[in-house]
């Protein structure tokens, strides 16, 4: 992964991170796992405990997507911005509804190089379309280094959670 791939900012080295309640982390590792596995079913189930709870269950996503970000860095897993781009736009494709679809993959991509200003007019300062493209880009990136239920069972004991 280069350097301008705008991955979340690092979070400490011992994984964990802000604490937060515990629905909130399952509810971020339960997203991520609903677009690894292409569950739309699960993934309506989970919109409005995550909608309930937006800015917290995003501060555990860029937990979570700084994590992974390092992993893929520490693996030698070749990961650039336009993997990212793609990876995104993939896992969010026929899982979300045409316009929020449209919203999370011109974000991530202007996310991706840099173009905070663009990434925000495309959310429309909506907290879920963030928590969407942090979710879609972890279990993109998460894939590249762990198969659906090592990638699952290590963000639980990253997040601090029993399995």
């Amino acid at each position: 992964m280069s350097s301008d791939d705008h991955a979340p900012e690092p979070v400490p080295e011992s994984g964990p991170g802000p604490d937060l309640p515990v629905h909130v982390k399952e509810t971020a590792i339960a997203l991520v796992g609903a677009y690894v596995d292409h569950n739309s079913e699960e993934l309506d189930r989970l919109i409005p405990h995550a909608t309930d709870d937006s800015e917290s269950v995003l501060s555990e996503l860029k937990v979570i997507a700084a994590f992974l970000s390092r992993r893929v860095q520490t693996t030698g897993v070749l990961w650039k911005p336009a993997d990212s781009r793609e990876a995104v736009a993939r896992t969010v494709a026929e899982m979300l509804p045409p316009e929020l679809e449209f919203a999370v993959s011109t974000a991530w991509e202007a996310h991706s190089v840099g173009e905070e200003e663009t990434a925000e007019r495309f959310t429309r300062g909506d907290p879920m379309v963030y928590v969407h493209m942090l979710a879609a880009f972890s279990a993109a990136i998460g894939l590249a280094v762990y198969k659906r239920a090592e990638l699952v069972s290590t963000l639980r004991q990253v997040a601090g959670l029993s399995e």
